[in-house]
């Protein structure tokens, strides 16, 4: 019998690892990869702030599991991971229900002898009183959609409103990259919704407000980069609120623990991640007070050598002996995913696994399609910062990257052209 892969979650790190596993060991047979996801497609989720604002149709950007499946020999199998019985060596996945509650697929369990966890992360709103209930969190494309479908409703409401004094007020906790990044596309889609006619609110009147609770926005950043951005933001019409912590969310906006309120008919969180509650209720594994499942350098679980973890829900330490974690970013996922393709190869043949350490190549953050500004790893690395015009090349390359390792060269060269093509014959802005 076929060594048995099992890799659950299709974020970025568990279908770059299935598709990179399925084109090595699927397909000379010498292992059974299956990819277990609880939905049939996948967006990459640093796209989410644009599937959010219209500015990026999510069904143009989609990857079917099933079909990905089957180009690169492996297997999809939908279902919820619900639970691991590690003695024998078992998955249980929930059953699969449609839109309207009806059974599609039956709960079942799936049998691995290798099994790699890549199920991502959640936002984390730090059980603040009222984030649950009134906070938009950009975890999923479902959430996304939801967030499009609630702005449109806001500007269709206004357009029937004869009114010249019509405003949206939006709030968005979280200054980091995928609180900047949505400010910045907002401002964008303020503008072409009115140049779509929906004008009866004017685009200096959406008032977009980024909270922050601490002294500056993109923390991870330079300081230089950090003051850069907040000076475009401002010049893009945000408010920029920093040092203000959230203590409690209503409907009608949110309140800071310094006695401010501030108004807000859409509210997103974007503030801190964790990993899925389920994680810590998985046969004994440890996880950290975030639910991350703890991992050694080799990306095994630390009471399990044949689970591993990788991406957002691991807390893998930088390095062996350093009491840093990776960071939660796109590219430790990459990294990862690479990394765990040629361990697992050599797990099968019974040699000695290697160490992962994390290499930062830097950090880039785009303000929808007014810039982007960031740092890159130059030689012997030293940090380089870019901006402008470059730093969107730099930044749309981290896409690109991720279509290589999915589709190859030739069909993401094919993809950049239909692209190219796309934004001269067809408006990109989403009004549906």
């Amino acid at each position: 019998m076929l060594h048995r892969i099992v890799v659950v979650g299709g974020g970025a790190g568990g279908l770059e690892l299935a598709t990179r596993l399925g084109r090595t060991l699927g397909k000379r047979k010498q292992a059974k990869i299956t990819l277990v996801d609880a939905n049939l497609t996948h967006i990459w989720k640093p796209l989410l702030h644009e599937v959010a604002t219209g500015s990026l149709n999510s069904t143009d950007n989609e990857l079917n599991y099933v079909a990905q499946a089957k180009w690169n020999h492996f297997e999809f199998q939908i279902g919820k991971f619900s639970g691991i019985d590690r003695q024998a060596k078992t998955i249980e996945l929930s059953a699969t229900l449609d839109e309207k509650g009806h059974q599609l697929v039956p709960a079942r369990s799936l049998n691995y002898d290798t099994l790699v966890v890549a199920v991502g992360s959640l936002t984390n709103d730090f059980g603040t009183k009222g984030a649950a209930e009134h906070c938009i969190f950009l975890d999923s494309p479902q959430h996304a959609l939801n967030f499009h479908r609630r702005l449109l409703g806001e500007y269709l409401s206004a357009h029937a409103n004869e009114n010249d004094n019509n405003t949206i007020n939006i709030a968005i906790v979280g200054a980091g990259a995928t609180g900047v990044e949505l400010a910045a596309e907002l401002r964008h889609a303020s503008q072409q919704l009115s140049a779509y006619g929906l004008d009866n609110i004017q685009p200096e009147n959406m008032c977009i407000t980024l909270i922050e609770a601490g002294p500056r926005v993109l923390p991870a950043l330079s300081e230089k980069i950090a003051a850069e951005v907040h000076q475009q933001l401002l010049k893009l019409g945000v408010q920029v609120k920093l040092s203000a912590a959230v203590q409690e969310i209503t409907a009608e906006g949110m309140h800071t623990k310094d006695g401010g309120f501030i108004p807000a008919s859409l509210k997103v969180w974007a503030a801190g991640v964790r990993g899925p509650k389920f994680l810590t209720e998985l046969d004994g594994l440890v996880t950290n007070r975030i639910n991350q499942l703890v991992v050694r350098t080799t990306l095994q679980t630390t009471l399990d050598d044949n689970i591993f973890a990788l991406g957002d829900c691991a807390a893998c330490p930088m390095s062996e002996g350093s009491d840093k974690n990776v960071p939660p970013r796109a590219q430790s996922a990459h990294q990862q995913a690479g990394f765990l393709s040629k361990t697992l190869a050599l797990k099968l043949q019974g040699k000695a696994l290697p160490n992962y350490q994390y290499r930062d190549y830097g950090s880039l953050v785009s303000l929808s399609q007014y810039s982007a500004v960031g740092n890159i790893m130059g030689g012997f690395m030293r940090t380089v910062s870019v901006e402008g015009w470059m730093a969107r090349m730099f930044y749309i390359s981290l896409y690109r990257m991720h279509q290589v390792v999915l589709y190859g060269v030739f069909r993401t060269a094919l993809i950049m052209l239909s692209d190219r093509i796309g934004k001269r014959t067809h408006p990109r802005m989403k009004l549906h």
